[in-house]
């Protein structure tokens, strides 16, 4: 089972299928792609009728590997493609000292603007602080389009909530501490999402939108400025390459450099019948080789491993998110909370576009949530 990350995701993965198939006919592989909006409930369906899929690919699995449910990452690849990955993204799949995931693709996120409607509403360059945002998306507005995409529907929400809140000094904690949604700084982030909604300055039904569908509009050049991931730059390619954009650093309060990165990991989960040796064939055989880096072009990503790296080290378009990562700040995915917390902003984050909400009292509850 695999997240869908593209409109190409699916046809991908079918074709690395066929190829593994061919080479190993004893070995079948059932595909089963996933929407990000279903992804997470479908799979707690599965996990309670006793049919979890064999390989997941998804951002959080320490909720499994706490429930006892996944291979060691040792049992599911050759130590080969173990010593592979980089050394920091194999530490987020790692909890007290046993590797339970295997690190699929890293992404950082940057600020796409576009260059046409910033020419029309007479700026010059991009945003660095949130009031220097404010006042670009005024100008933008002004001009007849949409100043600064927010998408805080159940796709990402938490993402478009971690720009605003490590933006203002805050976060969601570290694996080993508590996780923090109603810190003084979160709440400033909260409050000033809430104010360029209130102002008309977002996309209309900001609490509801969506990522994708969003970044396709976007893409179509109705909206000014909206944080996109290396993935964007691939698909601008394919559906509106004459489109004028530019990428900058993700504005923050004061203006501080910072980027969210993200890792998205491979597990196996353990069944009745033994099937590692089918499982270790066909992830040895997805890492190796030129397998992965051609999956993790084509979907615009940024690679986790060694001879990855190395391989698309020449990638100009990943340049500005590579020079981005030595400011990235991580999901604390390897807290047993964070799922929870997760849940709960994807849930309900999206209520700060009505104006009725508090913020603190929004971020208050989230907490309560997660504390229990």
């Amino acid at each position: 089972m695999v997240a869908e990350y593209s409109d190409t995701t699916k046809g991908e993965w079918q074709q690395i299928i066929k190829d593994f198939e061919a080479a190993n006919p004893t070995i079948t592989v059932n595909l089963s792609v996933v929407s990000w909006t279903n992804i997470y409930d479908v799979v707690t369906t599965n996990i309670q009728s006793g049919t979890p899929p064999d390989i997941l690919n998804l951002d959080a699995y320490s909720p499994y590997a706490a429930s006892g449910l996944l291979y060691p990452a040792k049992d599911i690849v050759s130590p080969a493609v173990l010593s592979d990955f980089e050394r920091p993204f194999a530490e987020e799949s790692t909890i007290n000292g046993t590797q339970w995931a295997l690190p699929f693709i890293a992404s950082a996120r940057a600020l796409f603007y576009n260059k046409t409607i910033f020419a029309k509403a007479g700026l010059s360059a991009p945003p660095k602080t949130w009031a220097e945002l404010e006042a670009d998306a005024k100008a933008i507005k002004a001009a007849g389009y949409i100043g600064y995409g927010m998408p805080l529907g159940n796709e990402e929400a938490q993402a478009e909530g971690a720009y605003w809140f490590y933006g203002a000094g805050g976060g969601y904690g570290t694996a080993t501490s508590k996780i923090t949604i109603d810190t003084p700084q979160n709440i400033a982030g909260a409050t000033e999402m809430q104010k360029l909604i209130n102002a008309g300055l977002t996309e209309p039904n900001a609490g509801a939108t969506n990522r994708d569908p969003l970044l396709n509009v976007f893409m179509a050049g109705k909206i000014g400025m909206e944080v996109g991931l290396p993935q964007t730059v691939v698909q601008i390619k394919q559906k509106n390459p004459s489109l004028s954009y530019g990428v900058a650093a993700i504005p923050t309060e004061n203006g501080s450099p910072f980027t969210l990165g993200v890792e998205d990991h491979m597990m196996a989960f353990k069944s009745n019948v033994d099937k590692t040796a089918a499982i270790k064939k066909f992830l040895d055989y997805f890492y190796t080789g030129n397998v992965y880096t051609t999956w993790v072009a084509d979907e615009g990503f940024l690679p986790v491993t060694t001879t990855g790296a190395t391989a698309m080290a020449s990638n100009t378009e990943l340049k500005p998110f590579l020079a981005a990562l030595p400011y990235a700040v991580f999901y604390p995915g390897t807290n047993p909370k964070w799922a929870t917390a997760q849940a709960a902003l994807l849930s309900q984050l999206g209520l700060l576009a009505s104006p009725q909400t508090n913020p603190s009292a929004l971020l208050k509850a989230i907490q309560a949530k997660v504390d229990k």
